[in-house]
Formats: structure tokens, sequence, C-alpha cells
């Protein structure tokens, strides 16, 4: 018999979740989810077709004004049940983001704690909500304006770090009274959403507020975002993909968080142990399969030996394998497409000139746990000016500071950046002129937390996410005027 604290495991995850109820998709098409790293069986499930999204939204509107209408307290409430579910469920949410996603432990440590700092971050957001009285210049006329949910929100989210990606922006979404409409990646349906779907049922979120449909967004992408339905479409991805929405529904709210290249910069007077810590970790991360991943690093002439020995020795002595292994620090790529871009990539970087310093081979039961690799190159080389999303790091000599400055900003993204100094306001320098949303100095390019302005500028998105950003983003303005006394208006009644 299981202890009081330590619930059944959830269960049922074959079926999405509309209106608060199982929900079977109509397309007809079955996927079969699995463990990347040895393909084990993960489940089933049929996916939606255009007509289950269109379904979803309906419900979510009609949930709307009811949830919209709900006391704030009850709202924050809500936020403080999910939390004891989070510390009671935590080894189950670990073990299926190691499991569908192939998160090393320590790793799906991260992802978790991100998520609980997230409820922790909008439990005020409810009472955060504040609007204007303004004086009028009409006589007797008084201008209040009023701060209202948005309504309902269409959200795509991505494979990589499924549970925060998508817990950022329901969160918020469900904290100021909107409802929800979630499609996270076919990759990872359980952590990306059915999972919190049911956490959040558990803690008493009524039916219909929050709704996960399961699909490939090259068949209900274009449903989910051309709906007439949502209000705001929040999206994170590739940058293409991101494009492809904004041009689908240009006069619908968005908030969109695309990709990254990331540039890590090592001045010359930089701690060149610590820099290079970061910057491995940085560049092989979840194999590298971050958004905000250290895609580059820009090391400058007077350290650039120092700088090239060091990030080769590490990363030949990071430990790859089985992510459910206590010591693991690299696992599998998420798929055999993402695995072949990555191996393309690489291929055509040394074709282009690049020296590839530290490689090998995919190993694993199903072939995707791909070593970490090194080159060394211009920043015109494919690993340098694309984004690659695996385990790669590709560092670039500059022989000056703007030099430096120019390679980090020679590119279309502009997410997350960092740089290296002993001096501090040298680094604040540096790191305002940097063309992104965030930089980050002395440290590395991948960080996430939950009350400050995430997001990038360029090819790399639109809007913030996290802290009052949020609150922004969620909600809208709505300008109700009260004239207290009689107006004269040019066409009035004749005595």
């Amino acid at each position: 018999m299981s202890d009081a604290r330590t619930p059944e495991p959830y269960g049922g995850f074959d079926t999405m979740v509309v209106g608060g109820r199982a929900w079977t998709g109509s397309s007809g098409t079955e996927h079969q989810n699995v463990n990347p790293y040895d393909d084990t069986p993960l489940g089933r499930i049929r996916f939606a077709d255009a007509d289950d999204v269109e379904n979803a939204y309906r419900v979510a509107a009609d949930a709307q004004p009811e949830w919209a209408a709900t006391p704030a307290t009850e709202r924050s409430a809500l936020f403080l049940r999910a939390l004891d579910l989070m510390d009671r469920r935590r080894d189950e949410i670990l073990t299926w983001l190691v499991r569908e996603v192939g998160a090393v432990r320590q790793r799906a440590e991260l992802e978790w704690s991100l998520v609980r700092a997230g409820m922790v971050e909008v439990i005020n957001h409810p009472t955060r909500v504040s609007g204007r009285i303004l004086p009028g210049i009409t006589p007797g006329k008084e201008n209040r304006v009023y701060r209202e949910p948005v309504g309902v929100v269409g959200t795509i989210t991505p494979w990589n770090f499924p549970m925060q990606l998508s817990h950022r922006s329901i969160a918020p979404a469900i904290a100021l009274g909107n409802t929800v409409v979630l499609k996270p990646a076919e990759d990872s349906p359980v952590t990306g959403g059915l999972l919190l779907s049911r956490i959040y049922e558990e803690a008493g979120l009524p039916p219909g507020v929050l709704n996960v449909v399961i699909g490939k967004g090259s068949k209900i992408g274009d449903a989910l975002v051309t709906s007439r339905v949502p209000s705001l479409i929040s999206f994170t991805g590739s940058t293409s993909v991101g494009s492809h929405i904004a041009a689908q529904s240009p006069l619908k709210n968005h908030a969109l968080e695309l990709g990254g290249n990331g540039p890590l910069v090592i001045l010359d007077d930089a701690d060149v142990d610590r820099a290079a810590d970061a910057a491995v970790f940085g560049s092989f991360y979840h194999q590298g399969q971050i958004c905000m991943a250290t895609n580059r690093i820009v090391a400058q002439s007077g350290v650039y030996e120092e700088i090239v020995d060091r990030v080769r020795e590490r990363a030949q002595g990071l430990r790859t394998g089985d992510p459910a292994g206590s010591d693991t620090q690299i696992g599998p790529i998420i798929n055999d497409s993402q695995l072949t871009n990555i191996r393309d990539v690489i291929s055509r970087s040394v074709d282009g000139g690049a020296e590839l310093l530290v490689s090998g081979d995919p190993t694993g039961p199903a072939g995707r746990v791909l070593p970490p690799h090194v080159l060394v190159g211009g920043n015109s080389v494919a690993t340098a000016a694309e984004e690659v999303f695996g385990p790669v790091a590709t560092i670039v000599r500059a022989e000056s500071e703007e030099e430096a400055l120019h390679i980090a900003n020679d590119t279309d993204y502009g997410l997350s950046s960092a740089v290296f100094t002993e001096d501090m306001e040298r680094g604040v320098r540096f790191a305002r002129r940097v063309r992104a949303g965030m930089t980050h100095v002395n440290d590395t390019t991948v960080n996430d937390e939950p009350n400050t302005a995430f997001g990038g500028e360029k090819n790399s998105g639109i809007g913030r996410f996290g802290g009052v950003w949020a609150i922004d983003d969620f909600t809208t303005d709505h300008w109700v005027s009260v004239q207290h006394t009689a107006r004269e208006l040019p066409f009035g009644v004749e005595e």
C-alpha cells in the first residue's frame, strides 16, 4: 500500500484531453511514442485532425467567461495545490522526462525545478493585474482602463524542454483568467502536455480551461493558428515555423520564441578555465538541444589557443550513454531526422574549411547517442552560421574586442549570448552592444528564470516570457468610459 504522500502514477496517456474528458483523435493516424535511447514503446495515441482542434477551441471559449470570473484568490490557490502535486510526483515526472525526451537525470531535475518555479511565480499573478482611471477631456467623463484576459490562447510547444516550455505559457495564461488549447510536440505528448493536464486536473482546474490536442504540426498547425477563436498564439520553435505562423495569423497577437545561435564571447582578460567550463556546458548540455545553447565560442586571440585546448579536453571527457544512468552526461538525440540534420551540418562545415577536433559516431541501442563534436573555423562555416541543435561547438577566433562583437552580432538570430571578462563593467558595456534579448556576463548562455524577460531579438522571436512581461502578453486593455453628466452632442434633439 503506497504512502498518502506518494500517489499512484498517472495513466491513460493514450488519449487527448478536451473539456476535462479523454478525447480520441479523429485523424485515423496512430502515433507510437518511444524512448529515443532504445525505442522502448511508451504508448500509442491517435492524432487529432482540424475538426478536433476547432472543437477544443469551442470548449475553451465556452469555459473562459466563468473561469475569468473566478475570484483571484481561488485561481491563486489552484497553483498552491499544483505545487504540492509537483513535489509529491517528483520522481514520476523525472522518470517521464528521462524516458520520453532522453534527458539525463540532472537535466530532468532542472526541468522539474523550472516548472515548479513557474508555478510559484504565477501564484500572485491574479492579484497583480491592475487598471487605471484617467482624466477625460470631455466634461463629465471618467475614463477607466481595465486589464482583462485576452480570452483563449493557442499554444504550440517543442520537444526539447517540453514540460517547461509548455508550462511557461499555460501557467500565466490560466492564472490571468484565460483558457488554453495546447499542442505539444508529437515526440513529447506526455511531458509536453498530458502530464501537465493531469496535474492541474487533480489540483482542481475546471474542465475546459486547459485542453490538450496531439498531432503533427504539418497537419493541424494551420488549424491551430487560423481559427477565429484564439486571440493569442504562443509558439516556441523554429524561426521558419514561427514566421509561417505570423503570416497565417497576422491580426492575432503573438508570443514567439524562435531559433537561436548563441555566441559565448571570451575576451582576452577572462578566466579561461571558468570560460571553458561555461562554453562546454552551454554547447553540450542536453545534447545541445536547447534554443539558448552556445552555438559559437568566440575567443579573442590572446586566449584562443588556451580555450581550444581546454574545450577539446573537456569535451573528450564527457560521458555518453543511457540517460537513465547515474553518471551519463550526454544522452540520445530525440529522433533520426534530427540526428541526420546534425551530421549534415557538421559535414558541410568540414567541407567549408572547418577543422574537426573532436568527433565520433553515434552509439546506443537505437544509434542516436552522438558524442560531442568540436570544430574550429570562421563564422561563416555551417555549424557557426546555422542553429545546430545538437552536441556541436564551433570555436571562432577574434583578433580584438570589436571583432568579437562583430562576430557575435553577425547572425540573423538574437536570443541568448554571453561574455567572459575579469572586468565586470567592461563585460556589461560589451553585453549592452550585443543585439540579443539576453546576454549573461561571466555565465553560460543557458539561463532561464521565471521572473525576468526571457526572449529574443531579430529572427529569434517577438515578446518576452516571464514575470510582468507575461502579464502584459496574456491580458489586454479595455477602455470603459463613464459619462457622469449629460453631454451636449451636435445632433441632439431640438426642443
